[in-house]
């Protein structure tokens, strides 16, 4: 007679571990966390003081009547009372909305125009060519472009009126005229910056798979239809960049307006920007400059949190 014996499974026993590796390990990423926040301190620290600290600063100081020469004196809501009855900073800015609205729209027409023509068929070379000089005047200085820009669109010896001439039109008051002068400042703002805007489009283009292209041919679209229905929605996360940015820098103009018109004729081109400096360095009026410095921050964090709503609708990503 047998009996069936059950033999019991032998567990395999876990590897032993040496009491030297978790130290080790444990060691190893405080080492690597200490090297990641040693690499972030500057950019960290660079945050805080030139921008948490200047924003802070600004909303307290904008509280205070202070000329600096004189002890600061708490005014409470008295500067923004002051900024919301003062017409030159009303009309300051619906100038700067208005700057805004048409220098960022031509400035992304233009740069994806010329983004779209870049990147058809050309020689390497040439396009490179293409990308520098586009780019070129985002690197030069502000105030020594609208300094040469000034003399260019003088109405008595510019070099434009000169050319418009040869065409049998009378000189225009680029400067003078109330119209013409923010056209003005709008075209030599975007003459500078739709260089980097342009740059942001030339690289969205190339990152959009040719495959999706070929096939939109094979399919009969072509020219404007296939950019439309095509480009520009795999375009949108780079087009939603752009305009972001773009935004934030038109609100912020103060170079190309302050330099060639001074703000005139009137106030037909001072933005708020210029209105802040008159008033703190000029006026000595530190609280009412950070009071609408204050007003200024809101609005471009609201305008910026409406294109981030709105981008949920228009944005496509792939």
């Amino acid at each position: 007679m047998t009996t069936n014996t059950r033999i019991p499974a032998v567990q395999p026993k876990p590897p032993a571990t040496s009491p030297a590796a978790a130290p080790r390990t444990s060691t190893r990423d405080r080492g690597t966390r200490l090297l990641a926040t040693l690499f972030l301190a500057p950019t960290i620290v660079g945050i805080v003081v030139f921008t948490v600290v200047p924003i802070v600063g600004s909303v307290v100081l904008s509280l205070f009547h202070w000329n600096v020469i004189d002890d600061p004196s708490f005014a409470g809501a008295a500067n923004y009372r002051e900024v919301f009855g003062d017409s030159t900073v009303l009309v300051s800015f619906r100038n700067t909305l208005v700057f805004m609205v048409f220098a960022v729209a031509l400035q992304l027409l233009i740069a994806l125009v010329l983004a779209l023509a870049v990147n058809g068929r050309m020689p390497v070379w040439l396009r490179s060519v293409f990308r520098s000089a586009f780019f070129f005047p985002l690197v030069l200085s502000a105030a020594s472009i609208s300094v040469v820009m000034k003399y260019l669109f003088n109405q008595d010896f510019g070099v434009v009126n000169w050319l418009i001439g040869l065409f049998g039109i009378a000189p225009v008051p680029w400067l003078t005229s109330e119209n013409a002068a923010m056209t003005t400042v709008i075209l030599v703002y975007v003459w500078q910056q739709f260089g980097f805007s342009f740059l942001l489009f030339v690289g969205g283009l190339n990152n959009i798979p040719k495959e999706i292209h070929e096939a939109a041919s094979l399919d009969g679209a072509t020219g404007l239809r296939k950019h439309l229905n095509i480009t520009l929605p795999l375009l949108s996360p780079t087009l939603l960049v752009a305009s972001v940015v773009g935004i934030i820098n038109a609100l912020q103009v103060f170079e190309q307006p302050y330099v060639l018109t001074n703000g005139g004729p009137g106030d037909s081109t001072r933005t708020v920007v210029m209105v802040i400096y008159e008033s703190a360095f000029e006026q000595l009026r530190f609280g009412e400059a950070s009071a609408v410095g204050v007003l200024l921050f809101v609005l471009v964090m609201a305008v910026t949190a409406l294109q981030f709503r709105l981008s949920r609708r228009f944005v496509h990503y792939q």
